[in-house]
C-alpha cells in the first residue's frame, strides 16, 4: 500500500500547529510534530539535524529556529516542499533550494485565504498592530517603570519598592533603524507620552525621516517639520533617554552597538533591542551593566535559539542594585503573539493542502 507523504513540523515550542492541521487526513499526510529544537553547533549536531529531517517530503518551519543553508539541504534528498514563516529569509537558500528542485513558500502572517478556522488579518500590515511593536513597548514600560525589578525585590522579601520609576513624557526616544516597525515605535512615542523622536540608520536621510513620520499618519505642520530628526549616530547616543534597536543583521552591522556607543549612552538611559542580538557588543553590554554605565537594557534575546543554558543572558539577574544596571530578557517573544502564530500555521496548512491537491502554491519564493 502507498504510504502518504510525510510533514515534519520543526520548532513548535508551545504546541500552537496541531489544529491546523487537524483537517487533514493521516491517510493523506503523515505528521510529525517536534516541540524542540536541533543547534548545529558541532558536526555531531549537525549529522543529528540531518537524520531527524532526511525522512521527510515536506518541512514546515518557524522564522530563523532553524536555518536551512545550502548544506544541509543537499543532505535531504527527500525533501519537496520547505513552508517558511514570517518576511525574514536569510537563513534560507533559496538558489540552492530551487536549484535542486525544491519548492519553498512563506506564510507573511494574513491567515488562510480561504476563512477556515483563522480569518484574515490585513492589521498585521500596519506597524502598531505588529506584535514585535508591542513586545518593544512591554519591554520599554518594564524598564523605565522598574517592573521586574520591583517584582523581583518584593517576592524576595528584601523590601517593599526597589526604586523611582521613570516617567517617559518629554523625553527623547532613539531609533535605530527607522523602517516600519521603528517608525510605529517612534510614533507611540510621540502620540502617547510627547516624546521627542530622533533617529539613525546607515542611510537615512530627514526627507526619509519626514516620509517615515508621514506614513505613520504624523502631522508635519510647519511648527513640527522633523517630527522624527534624522541624527548622526553619535548624537543619537548622546541625547537619547530610551534607545531602541529595529536594524536589520548583516555583517555590516554585526556590532554596531560597541563599547563606543555604550560609553556615549546617558547614566540614566535605557537601551532595548527586539531586533537581532548580535547587533550588540556581547561583552561589551556585559562590561556596562556590571559597572552601571546606563540605567538599564531590555533584550529579546536570541543569537543562538534556544540559547545554552550557559549563556550570560540565562544566568544575569541585574535588579539595578549594588551599582549594577537593571536588566529584562525575554526569549524571543517580539513575534510570538497568539494571533500571528496561529495566522502563520493556518497559513502554512493552507499551502500544504494545495500541495497535495496539486493546486497553485501561495506566497512561494522558490
Amino acid at each position: 500500500m502507498r504510504q502518504p507523504p510525510s510533514l515534519a513540523i520543526l520548532d513548535d515550542y508551545l504546541h500552537t500547529s496541531a489544529q491546523h492541521f487537524a483537517r487533514i487526513p493521516s491517510t493523506q499526510l503523515d505528521i510529525t510534530t517536534f516541540h524542540d529544537t536541533i543547534v548545529p553547533n558541532s558536526e555531531s549536531d549537525f549529522a543529528h539535524l540531518v537524520e531527524r529531517l532526511k525522512p521527510f517530503d515536506l518541512i514546515s518551519t518557524v522564522r530563523e529556529r532553524t536555518s536551512f543553508p545550502g548544506s544541509l539541504l543537499r543532505q535531504l534528498p527527500n525533501l519537496k516542499f520547505l513552508l517558511a514563516t514570517g518576511t525574514q529569509f536569510e537563513t534560507f537558500d533559496l538558489a540552492t533550494a530551487k536549484d535542486l528542485g525544491i519548492t519553498v513558500a512563506a506564510a507573511p502572517g494574513l491567515g488562510r485565504t480561504d476563512d477556515i478556522l483563522q480569518p484574515r488579518r490585513p492589521d498585521i500590515k500596519k506597524g502598531g498592530a505588529h506584535p514585535t511593536t508591542q513586545h518593544t513597548w512591554a519591554l520599554i514600560l518594564a524598564l523605565a517603570r522598574n517592573i521586574a525589578s520591583d517584582d523581583a525585590f518584593l517576592k524576595s522579601g528584601q523590601g517593599w519598592q526597589s526604586g523611582l520609576a521613570t516617567g517617559l513624557t518629554g523625553l527623547t526616544l532613539g531609533v535605530v533603524g527607522l523602517g516600519r516597525l521603528g517608525a510605529a515605535v517612534a510614533r507611540i512615542a510621540h502620540l502617547a507620552w510627547g516624546m521627542k523622536v530622533v533617529c539613525w540608520s546607515e542611510n537615512l536621510t530627514q526627507e526619509k525621516a519626514d516620509r517615515a513620520a508621514r506614513d505613520a499618519g504624523l502631522s508635519l505642520g510647519d511648527g513640527d517639520a522633523n517630527v522624527f530628526r534624522a541624527v548622526s549616530k553619535d548624537e543619537l547616543f548622546r541625547s537619547a533617554d530610551v534607545i531602541s534597536l529595529h536594524y536589520v543583521l548583516s555583517d555590516r552591522s554585526r556590532g554596531l552597538v560597541a563599547a563606543r556607543e555604550l560609553e556615549l549612552m546617558k547614566n540614566s538611559a535605557l537601551l532595548v533591542n527586539t531586533s537581532r542580538g548580535p547587533l550588540i557588543d556581547q561583552q561589551a553590554l556585559l562590561d556596562a551593566l556590571e559597572c552601571g554605565r546606563i540605567r538599564g537594557a531590555a533584550l529579546d534575546v536570541y543569537d543562538i535559539e534556544p540559547l545554552p543554558v550557559t549563556s550570560p543572558w540565562r544566568r544575569l539577574d541585574y535588579w539595578g542594585r549594588d551599582g549594577r544596571s537593571m536588566l529584562v530578557t525575554t526569549p524571543h517573544m517580539g513575534y510570538v503573539d497568539e494571533g500571528l502564530m496561529n495566522a502563520w500555521y493556518a497559513e502554512t496548512a493552507e499551502n500544504v493542502e494545495r500541495w497535495l491537491s496539486g493546486r497553485d502554491i501561495l506566497h512561494r519564493l522558490a
